[in-house]
């Protein structure tokens, strides 16, 4: 099994020496994961920067005591894969930013399409935001990744229209799609950008307009999946075929 991964707030160029993780990660380490002298871990601010290390003893009930290696940087993967992510019912939408964390995702991009029943607006969007960003940190630990998804901002239509412009590879899935995700000529580098719609599925309106932006429908199969699980299902699918899981 590969060692845990805990965040920290930054890593130091050079790295190197006794690091003393403390505060939630250090009592997570210490009271829930209770690591022993000798195990190892894995130090990151999520952002790419990471450093091995072993565990050389602990302090109370949230102080890890860790032998820190030279700090690594792991460099963005190309293709970049950005999900627009419809904005589901109720807890779907933590669990769409789950699971495409863990997939391999690089940045998810909330979006208040029309036919949204949830809306984010005033306290409620700020708060709903955080849990995205927090799900996305916690997804990307237990999956032992060091460089975690940006979770943007919620957008506008004309916000994800601007984004799906400015990519090398930009898709809607649709069931007007004559064409399937698995069949469509990726970019070996570059920005990839999917849209998932909501429950209600993309307006005439909002595919119209992404496809003035030069993005395609396209069909994932021959199944319909809910919003909350088809980025991570397209996300599997691209990271296969563009070569990232090879």
């Amino acid at each position: 099994m590969t060692a845990p991964v805990f965040v920290v707030d930054h890593l130091d160029a050079g790295g190197g020496g006794q690091y003393v993780l403390d505060g939630p990660e250090g009592r997570h380490a210490v009271s829930v994961k209770r690591l022993k002298p000798g195990e190892s871990v894995v130090l990151t601010d999520g952002a790419g920067r990471w450093a091995a290390g072993e565990v050389v003893g602990t302090e109370g009930k949230d102080r890890l005591v860790v032998h820190m290696a030279e700090i690594s940087e792991e460099p963005p993967q190309s293709p970049r894969i950005t999900v627009v992510q419809a904005l589901p019912k109720g807890d779907r939408g933590e669990l769409a930013v789950e699971t495409m964390t863990e997939t391999g995702v690089d940045a998810i991009v909330p979006w208040a399409a029309s036919r949204c029943i949830t809306q984010w607006r005033g306290d409620r969007g700020v708060k709903a935001l955080g849990k995205w960003r927090a799900t996305a940190r916690e997804a990307g630990k237990q999956s032992r990744r060091v460089r975690f998804p940006e979770v943007a901002d919620a957008a506008t239509s004309k916000q994800v229209a601007a984004l799906l412009a400015e990519a090398d590879f930009a898709a809607v899935l649709h069931e007007s799609g004559e064409a399937t995700l698995a069949t469509a000529e990726l970019p070996a580098e570059g920005e990839i950008v999917l849209v998932v719609g909501p429950e209600g599925g993309v307006s005439p309106e909002e595919l119209a307009l992404f496809e003035e932006a030069g993005a395609k429908a396209y069909r994932l199969g021959p199944t319909v999946l809910r919003t909350s699980t088809a980025g991570t299902a397209a996300t599997a699918l691209l990271l296969g075929r563009s070569g990232r899981w090879s």
